[in-house]
């Protein structure tokens, strides 16, 4: 698929953004209430994306802010011990030079990375998002040492992408601690398990974003459910990339393995800005001002 700056910002449409909790690799060849979730949000997004930015707990680095520009991104499989079935499976969607080159523009100290695929925290949601792999895809890394604050606010620059066509997905886990997973596939989640992603939950809906950069305030709960925080940090980015009075839907809840919330949200409607047509917005002013409504920050 031939792509450039064109192509990207010829979609007059302002995409939602995605936070998906995407668990363990199996789901990527599984069939359960969280793929059938993800296969259904993928196709409750019309029109579709131009481009896909993923923000994933795979990637991290700690000397800046990457942005993948390989035109053919490889299939990573960045774990190991799971069946082969895992490992044969190609994601070939191509990448996305064109919206790393956007993300640049809106944070000129991103960097670019010619070599990074997709990650398993990409590739597995994506292939039940848009199992045609036929939409371009580039990935963000997180800068691991940067503070909660540089990630919200990198989110909110990256928003601007979404006026392009880009569809911005956060993938990671709000609850996410292995050393205490239960596989049992019947295993109940810890209370504070519970805890910490029910507050999420309610830190969201009552949009006090500025109380998920000092999650450690949750004490026990939040020492639990984020030890580490790369798998928190991909939905600081998607907050970050909502507009302040967008509209939010849980479009899956609920734990795998009793330590992995896979809890995943949709922020803003997908508007064609061109086919917008109430009498209230014929006139190109109040267009212009209903626009600058919905993504303000």
């Amino acid at each position: 698929m031939r792509e450039n700056m064109t192509d990207v910002n010829s979609h007059n449409v302002i995409m939602p953004v995605l936070f998906i909790g995407h668990g363990s690799p199996m789901n990527a060849v599984m069939s359960n209430t969280f793929t059938e979730h993800l296969s259904a949000a993928g196709k409750a997004i019309k029109p579709r994306p131009a481009a896909i930015l993923v923000v994933s707990a795979h990637w991290l680095t700690t000397d800046g802010s990457y942005v993948s520009t390989t035109p053919k991104p490889d299939t990573i499989y960045d774990f190991s011990g799971f069946p082969d079935e895992l490992y044969n499976i190609v994601y070939p969607a191509p990448g996305s030079p064109a919206t790393a080159e956007l993300a640049i523009e809106n944070a000129p100290y991103i960097k670019q990375d010619p070599s990074w695929g997709l990650d398993h925290g990409a590739w597995t949601i994506l292939k039940h998002l848009y199992p045609q792999a036929d939409i371009p895809v580039c990935q963000l890394s997180i800068d691991y040492h940067k503070p909660m604050s540089y990630h919200f606010e990198l989110g909110k620059k990256l928003g601007e992408l979404r006026k392009q066509g880009v569809l911005i997905i956060g993938s990671g886990n709000i609850v996410h601690n292995l050393m205490l997973i239960d596989f049992d596939d019947n295993a109940k989640p810890f209370d504070w398990a519970v805890e910490f992603d029910s507050w999420v939950k309610s830190v969201i809906d009552s949009r006090n974003f500025e109380d998920l950069l000092s999650y450690e305030k949750m004490g026990r709960s939040a020492k639990l459910s984020v030890p580490t925080v790369d798998h928190y940090v991909p939905l600081l980015y998607t907050l970050g990339a909502a507009g302040k009075d967008e509209p939010f839907e849980y479009f899956h809840e609920g734990f795998d393995y009793s330590t992995l919330s896979m809890r995943c949200l949709k922020a803003g409607l997908c508007l064609d800005l061109l086919s917008i047509s109430t009498p209230l917005l014929e006139n190109p002013n109040h267009r212009l001002g209903f626009l600058k409504t919905i993504m303000a920050y």
